[in-house]
């Protein structure tokens, strides 16, 4: 049985960016644990692509993500020059269709700053020069945020696991977890094969699945969790330019952890529109409704007796979970969302589905959406759960935050080593 010393399970962008991290900083045996043929198969590969600013998260609830992603724009801007990667500057709009919502951007604005943005980089604009700038959107006012970028995450992923390996980390695919036994100082991973390895420190990042991870190990049975699939639509090349900076509007339901449709660029010059935001049965239900029966079926009873049964009580919710089967079914009522601030926009304007990626927000034993990240230290082992958007983005600066807890709480007593780096440690954390 093969031993190692930090044993990571999970190998997309986040489980990838702290494996390189710990092989940079230390002489230790690190590996990631993957359960599909490679790394960033799943929501590191099937998400927007864009490389937000912090603007729109509040400070004083997501301080760490906002923090993460302000860091992490250049982080990234660094890494994609390094090795070539595609790094397209196309900044962004947030509209308001109406004074109560133009309130809230004013309010994004002085988010933006305490989040670290410069003024110059975040430009209050009035309907009439909105429109002077991209004629065919129709508001009342928007925020132009200038920083906003877009690239391929997967690609970035697949980069930094090359980086992580020279540095010693081993990536053992096509793993998928099965059983954990704690004894004494170290956990013994079994996996489907029936292969097993032992590690001292396991670190949990997971994705979609972190929580079942982190119940294995004994933690947060009290949570549960649900999937939504978000969908989008490819514009045709003619239609493509249609917009040239990507389009959000202001969140309807703040409360619930769903985006508003929007229109986006692409890092391969496409153009789409989307999510909306589909309950499905699992992390990998990228098409259908119902997946394979025997995982409908389980997510079918843990939501009837859990304690999202709750949130089937939310009249606001139920009605909001109706609108988005509609989008899902009907390919007009999504691009009439997006009409409200594109009005030339058109459903032929579309005829192929784009990349469907899955959200796994938490659900409190309340019955509320966990609203930020989860991090709970286990015997052995640590978690990170409900790290959702903008994950991708703040990725390399926030697993940079995760070694630094875990060496101010003495779990990584290994020998460092000094190795070059892409980016540099101390300065981030």
């Amino acid at each position: 049985m093969e031993k190692y010393d930090v044993a990571i399970i999970g190998g997309g962008l986040l489980g990838t960016s702290i494996s390189y991290w710990i092989s940079n900083l230390y002489d230790a045996k690190v590996v990631v644990v993957e359960k599909e043929s490679d790394v960033g198969m799943h929501t590191s590969s099937r998400n927007t692509g864009v490389v937000h600013s912090p603007f729109y998260l509040n400070p004083d609830k997501k301080a760490k993500l906002a923090k993460a992603a302000f860091l992490s724009h250049d982080m990234w801007k660094t890494f994609a020059q390094k090795k070539g990667l595609p790094w397209k500057m196309v900044g962004t709009m947030e509209v308001a269709l109406d004074e109560t919502e133009y309130k809230i951007l004013e309010k994004y604005v002085n988010w933006g700053s305490q989040n670290g943005m410069s003024e110059k980089n975040l430009e209050l604009l009035s309907g009439s020069k909105v429109m002077q700038r991209e004629p065919n959107i129709r508001c009342h006012s928007a925020i132009h945020c200038k920083t906003d970028a877009v690239v391929d995450y997967g690609e970035f992923t697949r980069k930094l696991k090359e980086e992580s390996q020279r540095n010693g980390t081993k990536f053992l695919l096509n793993r998928q977890l099965e059983l954990v036994e704690n004894i004494d100082d170290y956990s013994i991973l079994t996996f489907q094969n029936k292969e097993k390895i032992s590690s001292k420190f396991v670190i949990n990042c997971a994705g979609g699945y972190s929580l079942d991870i982190a119940k294995k190990f004994g933690l947060a049975n009290d949570y549960s969790s649900l999937h939504f699939r978000g969908e989008y639509w490819i514009a045709h090349d003619e239609y493509a330019n249609l917009v040239k900076t990507n389009v959000y509007s202001v969140p309807k339901y703040p409360d619930f952890p769903f985006l508003d449709p929007h229109w986006i660029l692409r890092s391969d010059g496409k153009s789409e529109v989307g999510p909306n935001a589909v309950p499905v049965p699992s992390p990998e239900t990228y098409s259908g409704y119902v997946g394979d029966v025997e995982t409908f079926i389980s997510k079918l009873t843990e939501v009837v007796t859990g304690s999202t049964r709750k949130l089937l009580l939310n009249a606001d919710f139920m009605n909001l979970v109706a609108k988005e089967w509609l989008s899902s079914l009907s390919k007009t009522i999504m691009i009439e969302r997006i009409q409200e601030f594109i009005p030339k926009i058109k459903p032929e304007f579309f005829s192929e589905r784009g990349t469907a990626g899955i959200r796994t927000p938490i659900i409190t034993p309340e019955g509320k959406f966990l609203p930020d990240v989860l991090e709970l230290e286990g015997k052995n082992s640590y978690h990170i759960l409900n790290y959702n958007s903008p994950g991708a983005t703040g990725a390399p600066a926030y697993s940079a935050f995760v070694v630094k807890s875990l060496q101010e709480k003495g779990l990584l007593q290994y020998k460092t080593r000094k190795t070059d780096s892409i980016w540099d440690f101390e300065t981030i954390t």
